[in-house]
């Protein structure tokens, strides 16, 4: 078990790869609260996961809510020792003049404000307790942009260059900072992505840049997820790891 006796928090945990990191951290240990603004969707995930897991439902770009779901952990299990910034949004492949600004508002109070307003909470917590950890979900996009996804490759390279800052300020108090950066998966994110229908031969192309030919899963994601916030990878710190089949080697 090499979460045993720890306390998780993973946003976006109603679906996709925040459903497969808290699903494997539990399996693995730890007690988990799963954060989704879709509450019924975190719902369904927490008792599939059965007694180790809990559910709130939380928009993360909210103070308040993201305020309540730190201390929902806290309440519920009594620490935070791992915070998953999992949640994500994206606008549509388009043209970057063709995005609205309600898109692009979104799509940076996601995937940047998120990490702030979550830091704002929980750094004091871990604090308190000695150290923590925290992983932001990152994305390929942030280290081999494409043409369709400007803003959301922006959004996601402020994600890495937060993650080494925070790694570098947060290293006194024995908090690290990692990020995940994944290929696209077959998600509820996919056509979003893509830009196009989800059929078999626009799959194939996308798979074809693939060096090790296939998408990734959320069993991917959540295994180096596993790695990054045990133990194990305690002299880890500042690390944006590309899960991605070797697509930006």
């Amino acid at each position: 078990m090499r979460l045993e006796n720890k306390v998780a928090l993973v946003t976006g945990a109603g679906s996709g790869f925040g459903a497969g990191i808290a699903g494997r951290f539990a399996a693995e240990g730890a007690r988990v609260v799963l954060a989704d603004r879709d509450g019924e969707a975190g719902r369904a995930v927490a008792e599939q996961i059965g007694g180790q897991a809990t559910h709130i439902r939380a928009d993360v770009t909210d103070a308040a809510d993201t305020k309540t779901m730190i201390e929902a952990a806290i309440d519920s299990f009594g620490r935070l020792d791992i915070l998953v910034n999992n949640a994500g949004f994206s606008h549509r492949n388009q043209p970057l003049t063709e995005v609205s600004e309600e898109d692009f508002d979104r799509t940076y109070a996601v995937n940047v404000k998120a990490i702030f307003l979550a830091a704002r909470e929980a750094v004091p917590v871990f604090r308190r307790q000695g150290g923590g950890v925290i992983l932001n979900t990152s994305s390929t996009a942030a280290l081999r942009p494409r043409p369709g996804l400007v803003w959301y490759n922006g959004s996601k390279g402020a994600v890495n260059t937060i993650t080494k800052a925070m790694a570098l300020e947060l290293a006194p108090d024995n908090i690290r900072v990692n990020a995940i950066c994944p290929v696209i998966a077959a998600t509820g994110m996919l056509e979003t992505f893509m830009g196009k229908p989800d059929t078999p031969e626009n799959r194939a192309a996308f798979v074809a840049s693939v060096p090790l030919g296939r998408m990734s899963t959320p069993e991917d994601i959540a295994a180096a997820a596993l790695y990054l916030v045990s133990d194990e990878a305690e002299f880890l710190t500042g690390v944006c790891l590309p899960v991605d089949g070797g697509r930006t080697a």
